[in-house]
């Protein structure tokens, strides 16, 4: 059947009409367990009740007007976010890839207002910010940037994880105004950086007078068992953007700014059409109600802690198992050889997965999943990975 969809998606050959909880149900009734949570962003599970509600209860009054006017949601979200998140203010977007461009031009005012005439900010190897041409020239995948030349100058790349790498490039580019990284890199491979990693970008940052921008549109909102990734290193980044879970589906990012960077735009420096509208922020708001009124965020290590341990027991004598790691309910599965067909294995079995990175089987399930779905996923799981060994590797 022919498509008038342009083809950007390499899609599996199933389609869903509904869902609940951690569950989804196919056109033919086939039900599936989400271990992606349409990747990290449905982080309280299908059809939520709380989040239904709000849509519900704010469409029936108002869903658009413009940022010209006061959106009193909005304003209502902004004081939950700086609240929740020690950072002073908020630009509300749609995307994550369009929080990202925020931060960006925050960095860009930044270095002008200090006279540097090419700022540039430093990015790492494997790292993914978006598809945006100023987003994806600042991500560390060749791959996805290939056909798109010439690509958006002012980025420095560096090796993940590699404090040593962030220090030379300082002082080999006098135009360095920021470090943009991820706490967790996702579609990097789940990579885990050093637990002191983040604490050391932020003393680089305040030594050389550079804004630290953390990108955790993946890694925010819960998680990795803290609301921002940063607050397990007891830090406060000067540029935060978060998008995904916070709407947990409904499109919203949020770039958020504090001290210095947040003194940078102003009237007409930045805008949005459709950014922060009361729909899409009713949403967010009963997003972060039900986390803290489920104690969500509470249970994430636990949860994280029980597959990673799991899949360590059933995997840990597959001699192709490279790796197992977790930072809360970021799980990455790391095999010795390209395993994308696995995907399709899962999804046969009634099971969600993804591959990134070629090689890592990537594990995003909603925060609500219990201890029988846990071991659901992981006897599965465990099953196709090991008949995948006995027969592929």
């Amino acid at each position: 059947m022919t498509s008038h969809i342009m083809p950007t998606y390499g899609r599996l050959p199933v389609t869903f009409e509904r869902g609940s909880g951690v569950w989804l149900w196919d056109t033919d009734n086939k039900r599936y367990l989400d271990a992606l949570a349409g990747i990290a962003v449905c982080n309280l599970g299908h059809a939520h009740p709380a989040v239904h509600q709000a849509i519900c209860k704010q469409s029936e009054t108002l869903v658009h007007t413009s940022n010209v006017y006061g959106i009193a949601a909005q304003e209502s979200l902004a004081d939950r976010l700086i609240d929740k998140s020690g950072m002073d203010n908020v630009f509300f977007s749609n995307s994550g890839a369009e929080a990202n461009e925020a931060a960006i031009k925050l960095a860009r005012l930044y270095g002008h207002q200090r006279n540097i005439e090419n700022p540039a900010i430093i990015v790492m190897e494997k790292s993914f910010h978006g598809r945006t041409l100023a987003t994806l020239s600042a991500t560390g995948n060749p791959k996805v940037q290939q056909g798109f030349a010439p690509l958006v100058e002012g980025f420095v790349r560096v090796p993940y994880n590699d404090i040593d790498a962030i220090e030379q490039a300082i002082g080999q580019h006098g135009n360095i105004v920021a470090i943009l990284v991820e706490p967790v890199q996702g579609e990097g491979g789940v990579n885990i950086p050093a637990s002191d990693y983040l604490n050391r970008i932020r003393s680089l940052c305040n030594q050389y007078n550079l804004l630290m921008m953390l990108d955790e549109i993946q890694t925010g909102i819960g998680r990795t068992g803290k609301f921002l990734a940063y607050q397990h290193n007891a830090i406060v980044p000067d540029v935060c953007t978060l998008a995904k879970a916070l709407g947990n589906g409904v499109p919203i990012g949020a770039c958020l700014a504090h001290g210095k960077a947040a003194q940078l735009f102003s009237t007409g420096s930045h805008g949005s059409t459709f950014g922060g509208n009361p729909l899409a922020c009713s949403a967010a708001l009963a997003v972060l109600a039900t986390l803290d009124h489920e104690n969500l965020i509470e249970q994430v290590e636990q949860k994280g802690t029980a597959i990673h341990d799991g899949f360590a027991k059933q995997l840990g004598d597959n001699p192709h198992v490279v790796d197992i790691r977790h930072k809360g309910l970021m799980i990455g599965i790391e095999l010795d050889a390209p395993c994308a067909e696995l995907v399709k294995s899962a999804l046969l079995q009634g099971l969600l997965i993804n591959v990134t990175s070629e090689k890592t089987i990537r594990l995003l399930p909603p925060l609500i999943i219990d201890d029988q779905q846990i071991n659901q996923l992981v006897e599965t799981l465990s099953a196709l990975i090991q008949e995948h060994s006995r027969l592929c590797l």
